[in-house]
């Protein structure tokens, strides 16, 4: 069913900076979304400084389109959501970032998301053309968002509908087999029995299994560890005790 949702649009209002924009797109393609849309960018567009900061996410900013106004930017879409921290004074139902994905898949429609410049965020009469405010819970002693921090928090709750790849694992070699495993077991034990580790003789059994099970699996007790620094101790200061 997601594939068949229309991803929001994200829409930069009156934003300031090129650096900012091109973060924002940033993070908008790394969860999937590339629709971006910019109200009467400060600057101009296109803005040199926006695809360094972009760091690859070309087509993001390749294929943004830029309007006048937030109603030029907003007139195709149905459901109009407006990240805040502050209502304004305009009376509108509060959702998390996490609950307008889900009313943006359910609603199954086009919508859009409001991001203000970054010094004062929306004004009211951008709030005014929204249906619904997105307010992430945040330190109400610092709300401080920059741009690109806000955008990464809708995009990243988007995304989790969204089929997208994890992080590959890091492959690990295959483990060595066994007759490897009781070379160097048999090396290291030649190597502490000429060094006179095992000592009282009536214990050498006790801790060569002690070793062996130390030697073949990947988590350690403390006793364990104890035993392997008598090993490299006895390696360090090797002294005949017989």
């Amino acid at each position: 069913m997601s594939a068949a949702v229309p991803p929001p649009a994200i829409i930069l209002v009156r934003p300031q900076l090129g650096e900012n924009i091109g973060k924002a797109a940033r993070a908008m393609l790394n969860f999937g979304l590339t629709e971006l849309r910019l109200v009467a960018p400060r600057d101009g567009w296109p803005n040199p400084s926006a695809g360094p900061a972009a760091s690859g996410a070309d087509i993001v900013l390749d294929r943004a389109t830029v309007f006048d106004s937030v109603a030029a930017a907003v007139a195709d879409c149905a459901h109009v959501y407006a990240t805040t921290v502050r209502k304004r004074g305009v009376t509108k139902p509060v959702v998390t970032p996490e609950q307008a994905a889900g009313l943006i898949r359910a609603a199954n429609a086009p919508s859009a998301i409001l991001f203000g410049p970054e010094r004062a965020g929306l004004e009211t009469d951008d709030i005014a053309l929204a249906r619904t405010i997105i307010t992430a819970p945040i330190n109400a002693e610092f709300g401080s968002l920059n741009l690109a921090q806000a955008v990464i928090l809708v995009a990243y709750e988007w995304s989790k509908g969204e089929a997208l790849a994890m992080p590959p694992e890091v492959e690990l070699p295959p483990p060595a087999p066994q007759s490897e495993l009781d070379g160097m077991i048999g090396q290291l034990d030649a190597m502490l029995d000429a060094a006179g580790f095992y000592f009282p003789p009536d214990r050498t059994p006790t801790t060569r299994r002690t070793l062996r099970t130390l030697l073949t699996k990947p988590g350690w007790s403390s006793q364990e560890v104890r035993t392997l620094r008598g090993v490299l101790s006895a390696l360090e200061r090797p002294r005949d005790r017989r």
